[in-house]
């Protein structure tokens, strides 16, 4: 909110260099907001999948909440206006790939009733092959509706 104020008043004394400047901060404040978001998502995307691929199976509760982390995923990624994304697809591998940890650690807790450590359950999935299934179910042009 300080930076919308301190931008008001430099438009008004007319400083449209310092303006600007300000304007980028805010644009960039905005675009670290929605990475922030798009992580958490992914975060919770990861974690379901590792699950899965611990486990063997899935639950309704698992797939619900890979779809709805899919879903809004793409929804922040969206830009209104220009139809574009705020992350292209390196930097949505990259955001997956800082939240996998964070992902396993929160599996180590949930999956078969915690018995295994997170750096157990490193050596049980490959990333690689879970940032893959989260990125292609991300970038899929398939709805993310329940099938009926």
């Amino acid at each position: 909110m300080e930076e919308i104020l301190e931008l008001k008043q430099l438009l008004l004394q007319g400083d449209i260099k310092g303006a600007l400047v300000i304007a980028e901060e805010i644009a960039e404040m905005s675009k670290k907001d929605i990475i922030n978001n798009i992580y958490s998502f992914a975060v919770v995307l990861l974690l379901h999948l590792i699950k899965q691929k611990v486990e063997n199976r899935t639950t309704r509760s698992w797939d619900t909440s890979i779809r709805n982390s899919v879903r809004n995923i793409k929804r922040l990624n969206k830009r209104l206006k220009s139809n574009g994304s705020y992350l292209n697809l390196e930097e949505l591998e990259e955001t997956l790939i800082e939240a996998y940890s964070s992902a396993l650690d929160d599996a180590a807790l949930e999956t078969l009733e915690g018995i295994y450590e997170a750096r157990q359950l490193k050596t049980m999935v490959k990333e690689d092959d879970i940032i893959a299934s989260a990125l292609a179910l991300i970038t899929s042009t398939e709805s993310t509706e329940k099938p009926q």
